[in-house]
């Protein structure tokens, strides 16, 4: 006589690559976050995520975008953790998903942020542009990686897949 299956695992594998990257996506929003609040907010004290008011407002603001980071990193754990849990991850689809989720939040930051919204810039009392350069260009090449690993995904997935 087998062992009775533990009662929360899924009887069968199957992967759920849309889901995998959306999850794994909110990971590297968050992740993209957790870099730029500590080492631009906390470390360097270039800028507050609201530099427009009083010294205690932008406390509150760096306060305020540390706790969704973390809401949004729990949350994408508990998601991934279930993912794996029922084995429909999909590894490949996840990575795309993790640098896409990078790169939405570092171009989301230095052109609505930065540019339109002007909540705060990079840096203050320099030349901004070449910070504005390099932080938008890392965010492309961040998402470019993702794109492409989602190319990759989406090829092998369809390469796997039964013909009918």
């Amino acid at each position: 006589m087998s062992a009775p299956a533990h009662p929360y695992a899924a009887p069968t594998a199957v992967p759920e690559p849309r889901r995998s990257m959306v999850v794994c996506g909110v990971i590297g929003m968050a992740v993209m976050a957790a870099i730029d609040e500590i080492v631009f907010h906390q470390i360097l004290h270039w800028h507050h995520f609201y530099d427009r008011s009083t010294f205690g407002v932008r406390l509150l603001s760096d306060g305020l975008l540390h706790t969704g980071e973390l809401l949004a990193l729990v949350a994408g754990f508990f998601l991934y953790a279930d993912l794996r849990r029922r084995r429909a991850l999909s590894s490949a689809h996840a990575w795309a998903g993790f640098f896409l989720g990078l790169g939405i939040f570092q171009l989301f930051d230095g052109i609505v942020d930065h540019k339109l919204l002007r909540v705060h810039q990079i840096r203050y009392g320099v030349d901004v542009t070449p910070y504005d350069w390099a932080w938008n260009l890392g965010g492309l090449a961040l998402l470019l990686i993702g794109l492409a690993l989602a190319v990759r995904a989406a090829r092998r997935g369809q390469r796997d897949r039964p013909t009918s």
